[in-house]
């Protein structure tokens, strides 16, 4: 009981550990998707039903790609996650909402999930384990 108890106040102590990994899977996620989507361009057409939005398409791979990097290794954080936003809002209330909850393929609440941690990302950044955090410690040292 008592190597439970130093456990759980450890992980107390260390929750910021668990802000990092969360946007370090969330990165690599959308830098993932953002590869599947350039590799087959037929596949983004298919999940939104509409093939005229070329300009759009790209800008979500690119994004995707890019952003994903730089959510995943923390880099210009609030940035990358504000720039995710758009695509997720076109994703939520463009394509998923009309499909409802629940599918098998890409669903809704999984498009919700992202976009609400891009939120939080965008507002209070990177946490402890990153780019911009190892950045600011080299600037104040100097």
């Amino acid at each position: 009981m008592y190597k439970l108890s130093l456990s759980i106040d450890w992980f107390d102590k260390h929750s910021e550990f668990a802000y990092s990994f969360i946007r370090i899977f969330l990165g690599f996620a959308l830098f993932v998707r953002g590869l599947i989507l350039s590799f087959d361009p037929s596949l983004i057409t298919q999940l939104t039903g509409a093939s005229h939005w070329y300009w759009w398409y790209s800008y979500v791979i690119i994004a995707h790609i890019i952003c994903g990097v730089m959510l995943g290794i923390g880099l210009l954080t609030r940035l990358a996650a504000f720039l995710q936003i758009p695509i997720l809002i076109g994703a939520i209330f463009v394509f998923h909402l009309k499909a409802g909850l629940v599918r098998v393929e890409q669903s809704l609440e999984l498009s919700t999930l992202v976009f609400v941690l891009l939120i939080i990302y965008s507002l209070f950044g990177s946490g402890s384990l990153s780019m911009d955090h190892y950045l600011a410690r080299k600037r104040d040292t100097n």
